[in-house]
């Protein structure tokens, strides 16, 4: 387990603040304690310091999992968040979607969410944004894209997507075997 190098850090935190904006710096500083970003086999772990500095006692291979898995990084160098990272991306989310109800199971699968799913949006949101999705009892059900902006999503069809998919939290279930 290692830091993150500069050019790993510039690409995540690029990934992030698609989601979180600057809220970003209260990830790092927080008032309870110190959390850091470690690397472990291309995976990315959000830990905190203390809990950190006694896992330098285990081994490089015997260690599995350390904190939470905030995503990892594609042989292409890019950066895919995963699903654990849900509760802190939701927690300080920028943009939301909320989902009426007859479309929490269709997300919940895999698929993208048209227009005729969602229940509000937040305002101004850009075109390629990421934003966090609700469904109407304020429950985060996963992450994904805007495809449009808050005004052309107005404008389309009941049956147009309005919001791509990235991860949800039916990957527990679908990806169990692959999870960590």
């Amino acid at each position: 387990m290692r830091p993150l190098t500069d050019d790993e850090t510039k690409v995540m935190f690029e990934k992030l603040t698609k989601y979180i904006g600057r809220n970003i710096v209260q990830l790092i500083d927080r008032p309870d304690e110190p959390y850091c970003f470690r690397l472990q086999k291309d995976r990315v772990y959000y830990v905190s310091e203390n809990i950190m500095r006694k896992a330098t006692a285990i081994g490089r291979r015997n260690l599995i999992s350390l904190g939470v898995r905030f995503g990892k990084f594609t042989k292409t160098g890019k950066f895919r968040l995963h699903i654990t990272a849900l509760p802190y991306l939701a927690q300080y989310a920028k943009y939301k979607v909320w989902v009426k109800p007859n479309g929490e199971m269709p997300f919940l699968y895999g698929n993208h969410i048209v227009k005729a799913h969602i229940g509000r949006v937040t305002e101004d949101i850009p075109e390629h944004q990421g934003l966090v999705i609700y469904n109407m009892a304020d429950v985060p059900l996963g992450f994904g894209v805007s495809a449009r902006s808050t005004v052309d999503m107005r404008k389309i069809d009941p049956t147009g997507i309005a919001v791509f998919h990235q991860a949800d939290n039916g990957e527990y279930l679908r990806e169990e075997d692959t999870l960590f």
